[in-house]
This record gives C-alpha cells, structure tokens and sequence, in this order.
C-alpha cells in the first residue's frame, strides 16, 4: 500500500539519536543549537524531552522530521529510525517516510492546518500521495481514523473546515493525520500547550490509548513537568543543546541527578494554595455588579445568534489582594477582564473603580481614569512595538499622562530595577530579550502608570516553568511593595495556588464558585471545579523535594 515499505517489528529502537550535533548560525549567543545529544526511544514507549526555550527540544524534533532549515546544519552524529540512517537523506525519501514512518503533531493546530480545505480533504492527502487506495476506500478509512481519535460526528467533522472546530477538536485532526498510515515514530512537540486542563487530559489519554493500541514511540515534547509526570516513560532533559539527563520517569522527577533538572522540578508550580490571609478592612479598588456582555452575531447566511460572554458576574478586588478569575476557553474571565479595562464595552451591569461607576462613560470622560487601571497581555512578544526602544514604550503612557520626559526617564529606571533588569538596557529593542525578559518589561510599562490595580491576563502561561516561577514571584513582590489590587486571570490552577488570595470560577460566562484560595483548593463545591482540579496532569506526583 504504502510506497516506503515498513520493516518487520523487533526489538530495537524505533528512533535512535547518537550524538548529534547541530550548528547554530554565526552571530548566535552560542556555537551549537545541540551539543553531542544521545538518546532513543523504543517501540511502544513515551520519551518526554524537557527544557526551556531555546535549549534545542524542536531542533531536535524537525532534524528527525528532516525540517530543519539550511541555517542549521547537522554537523554531527546520527539519526537512526528504525535502523536507517536518516541524518542526510534526500528529500525524495524523506517525503517518502513521513506519515508512513513518522509522523509530527506540532503544537498549534490551527497554523498546522490549511484554512482553506476541509479537515477530511487534508487527511486524504496523506492517503492520496502514500497508497493507492481508491477514493471511496481512502474515505472510509478516514471516517474510521476520525472515530478513532474520538471525534463526535465523522460526517460533519469530515465535511467541516478548521475554523468551525475547537482548539481540541482540531489537535485530534492533526492526530489522525499523524495515525492514518500507523507509523513506528509519532514526534508530539508541545501538542497540549495551547489547550485548556480538561481538553488537555483528554489528548494525553488519547494519546496513551492511540501508541499503547498501535504500539507506536512517540518522542513528547513539553515544558510541562505536570505532563511529563502523567505520560512519559523515560525523560530526557535539555540544556542550551546538551542533554543533561536521561532516565526513566521516576528517576529523574523523583531523585534527579543534574542541578538543572532539579531547577526545573523546584520550580514547578504546586496545588496547594499559598494561604495568605487578606485584610478584610483593606479599601475595595473594584467591584463588579451584575456584569454581562453579550455579543451579537448577524451574519449575511446565518440567523441573527446571540453569544453570552459574561452573564451576572459579581467580584470585588481590594487594596493589596490578588483575586484569580480561572476556567477554560470561552469561560467569559478575559471578557471581564477587558470589560474591567473597557477595551469592551459591557452590555449591562456595574464596574465600580474606587466607588466610581465607569461601565457607560464616555471615551473622553473614561481617559484619566485609565492610568488607575493597567493591563499585562499573555504575549510579550506581541504586547511591544519591535521597532520602538522599550524604553520609549515605558515612559510613553507617562508622557501621555504630563509627566515631563526627564521625570519618566528617571521612573522607567527605577521600574526597570524594581523587575530586577539592567536600566542600560531601556535603550535596546524587544528582539533583543528572551520571553520572560520581555514580560517584565511590560510589568515595568504597565506599573510605569502607578495603577491602583493591576490586571495580568494569561501573563505567564507562555513561559518556561522557571521564568514563569521568577515572574509569579516577581508580581507578588511587587503587590507587596506597593500595596496594590491585582487581578489574575489563568487556566492554570497550579499558577492560580501560587499567587491568588480569592478565586473565582468561571464555567460558559457564570462564575460557579468564588471565595478564599484555600476554601475553593482544599474543598471545591461546585462539579466543574471539582473536574478541573481532576484533569490537572500530573496533580497526584510527588516530584522531588530536594531543596539543594
């Protein structure tokens, strides 16, 4: 059927990795993107590839799929997959070998896929250019796949283009792509990062049942300790290009050898909630009353459709608090969070800042009210103008405001400090700092306004664990220091459990449940909270505790 013949199953490895070296372009902040990494992954098993950005996990990845681009060449080593040597074959075998051998579930599937064509269209290409099975045969074959990976409807979902279907939905497409010709390898790079904690647990389980049925290896890629400790067999773990450690799963998350490894578990985010007992006298900065957004959908095909956002949401923030608004996708908790900054306009209801009721106030009236309250976005890499200095981007709300370009200067300096950066830098562009660099920088623009309360939507979900414990520690010190009312919106619980002292959940634009961290952690009361606890991957570990 297919036209690269698969050899007979044994008892070797399906991928082999021996020390493969992969340059960087000249004028990097190191020579090698990989330095001499060595590992494999056997038939039927789940090998995690851990580290943060940049230490060479997706080079890796598409040096196997044959994707790396002619600025990074392999200038050593061998990739084996199932025994062949793959490290410099041509393309036309390559093509030959992928989705017949191995196959790649990349991270967003909403870029993985083409907008244009059906989601059944896009499968069948895979089986139009690898078998010779007629039309009606390659169909059939799809719709069984489609069944396969658990999708409600194969019909529709066949028939169906990707921007009609969930973020979940269209990850279990990329996943019958990968499957439909049973390869020995399947390559997941980040597959669950941009999913919520329920969809997320139902791709790891899929994906367990999927390589335990067909008896595939699969290389997991990921960031996420709570995934690695939930799915893989062996973890191997990457440093700037080095593998620092490699061993089966209880080893290195249980007694890691490696002080890097042990960095990264340190820093993994815990349920248990932070329990800081918050001043009930403290002034309230914001109150929400009776909020509702509702968006309106009048298509030119379709019947004029209602969509409720946000449906009677009640919360209150005071002085030196940080209230954590968590759900999933389509919960309604960044709707109120931008109904709060009236970036939207809210339908009905009240949002009261320091008492006064700024939910109908007009653009000119509403403008000096808005350096009381301050946004930092989940993207720092599109929050910052790449061709403004960050210094100009910190002082321009100042400026804006009457302070006098010498007297902002001087406050961006202390604000680039009070997020632990150099102030020479202020003269250098976004390009030139990593993630979480970057998001300090807009912590330094957004407090550069001196708000009365800060609102942090998504604004550590896109980083690696550790920048993402420096930042979450970095706020708290911050709401410490200058007594401010935060508002925290995640669908991370862990992060949720490390900063926030009221939580409220939002399920279909309701909040379900609202109180103290620690009541709503230790005994959740109402069922969908109960759930997203339960989905949380990883929640039952114990990783190590070594504190050295």
């Amino acid at each position: 059927m297919s036209v690269a013949a698969k050899p007979a199953a044994g008892a070797g490895p399906v991928l082999e990795v021996r020390g493969l070296i992969i340059e960087l372009p000249k004028g990097s902040d190191r020579k090698l993107a990989v330095d001499n990494a060595s590992f494999s992954v056997g038939r039927g098993e789940i090998v995690c590839l851990v580290g943060e950005s940049g230490s060479g996990k997706s080079v890796i990845a598409q040096s196997v799929m044959g994707l790396l681009p002619k600025q990074l060449p392999v200038a050593g080593g061998s990739i084996l997959l199932e025994g062949e040597d793959i490290t410099h074959a041509p393309l036309s075998r390559l093509r030959q070998l992928r989705a017949t051998r191995m196959s790649m579930v990349f991270q967003e599937p909403m870029t993985a896929l083409n907008p244009v064509m059906s989601c059944g269209e896009q499968v069948d290409e895979v089986l139009e250019e690898h078998t010779t099975l007629s039309p009606a045969e390659r169909r059939a074959k799809i719709l069984e796949t489609i069944r396969e990976v658990r999708l409600p409807e194969p019909e529709r979902i066949y028939a169906s283009y990707p921007h009609q279907l969930s973020g979940g939905q269209r990850q279990r497409i990329v996943i019958a792509m990968a499957l439909i010709l049973d390869p020995a390898l399947i390559i997941a790079d980040e597959p669950t990062t941009a999913l919520d904690v329920t969809t997320q647990a139902q791709i790891l389980q899929l994906i367990r049942d999927l390589q335990a049925r067909h008896g595939t290896g699969v290389l997991f890629i990921t960031h996420d300790f709570g995934v690695v400790a939930e799915i893989a067999q062996r973890v191997a773990v990457l440093r700037l290009g080095n593998l620092v450690e490699f061993g089966a799963r209880d080893e290195v998350l249980k007694r890691p050898s490696h002080d890097y490894t042990k960095m990264l578990i340190r820093a993994v985010p815990t349920l248990a909630p932070v329990g800081r007992a918050a001043d009930p006298g403290a002034p309230v900065v914001l109150q929400i009353r009776n909020l509702s957004k509702t968006y309106i959908d009048r298509g030119w095909l379709t019947k004029r459709r209602e969509v409720h956002a946000a449906t009677a949401v009640n919360l209150e923030v005071r002085r030196g608090q940080t209230l954590g608004i968590v759900g999933e996708s389509g919960s309604g908790k960044s709707t109120v969070a931008r109904c709060v900054v009236r970036l939207i306009d809210p339908t009905s209801g009240e949002v009261l800042l320091g008492g006064q009721d700024i939910a109908t106030l007009s653009a000119s009236k509403l403008r000096p009210l808005r350096r009381r309250v301050q946004i930092v976005f989940q993207d720092p890499y599109r929050s910052l103008n790449p061709r403004r200095r960050v210094g100009e981007a910190i002082i321009e709300g100042p400026l804006n405001y009457g302070l006098s370009r010498s007297e902002a200067i001087v406050r961006a300096r202390k604000l680039m400090e009070l997020v632990r950066m150099d102030p020479a830098s202020l003269e250098r562009y976004p390009h030139q700092f990593s993630g979480g660099q970057r998001q300090r920088i807009c912590i330094a623009r957004a407090l550069a306004m001196e708000p009365e309360l800060l609102i942090a939507d998504e604004a550590v979900s896109a980083l690696d664990v550790s920048v993402q414990a420096q930042v979450l520690g970095l706020l708290e010190e911050i709401r410490g220091r200058l007594n401010l009312a935060m508002l925290f919106i995640t669908h991370d619980l862990r992060v949720a459990a490390q900063i926030c002292d009221h939580v409220a959940v939002m399920s279909q634009g309701h909040v379900v449940e609202y109180g103290p961290a620690s009541e709503v952690f230790l005994r959740p009361q109402h069922e969908y909270t109960r759930a997203l606890f339960a989905a949380a991957p990883g929640r039952d570990f114990a990783f190590s505790t070594d504190p050295r």
